[in-house]
């Protein structure tokens, strides 16, 4: 259970590392367009915006990485930037698009379940 739990938090990672990727280098090629619906003249009015919030995907990642480098604290690292990435997807499908919740939210609150279940005592 837990290399099922700790495989999850990695591709949570993952997922926000190709976040930040998207939105703070291709928000304005033909990718990024495509992948956020997006007009050119949007996507340019909105780059630095786009390029901020991909910045602040990227510390997500970063910080679930950390976690699963950590033997002793690890866990409660893991549990707050998972935490930070479930709350960060209810709060993009109230906001912005429902499919957040799922994209972002869902897979981050699998492995917060998982990692529990799999938490020695």
């Amino acid at each position: 259970m837990r290399i099922l739990a700790n495989t999850l938090v990695a591709f949570v990672a993952l997922e926000h590392f190709g976040f930040l990727v998207l939105e703070m280098f291709l928000w304005t090629e033909p990718v990024g367009l495509r992948t956020f619906g997006l007009t050119p003249e949007l996507a340019q009015q909105t780059a630095a915006l786009a390029a901020n919030q991909g910045l602040y995907n990227g510390f997500l990642a970063t910080g679930l990485i950390w976690g699963l480098m950590r033997k002793s604290d690890g866990f409660a690292i893991k549990v707050f930037f998972l935490s930070c990435v479930v709350v960060a997807g209810v709060f993009g499908a109230l906001t912005a698009k429902a499919s957040i919740l799922y994209v972002q939210g869902a897979p981050a609150l699998l492995a917060l379940i998982l990692l529990f279940l799999s938490r020695e005592k």
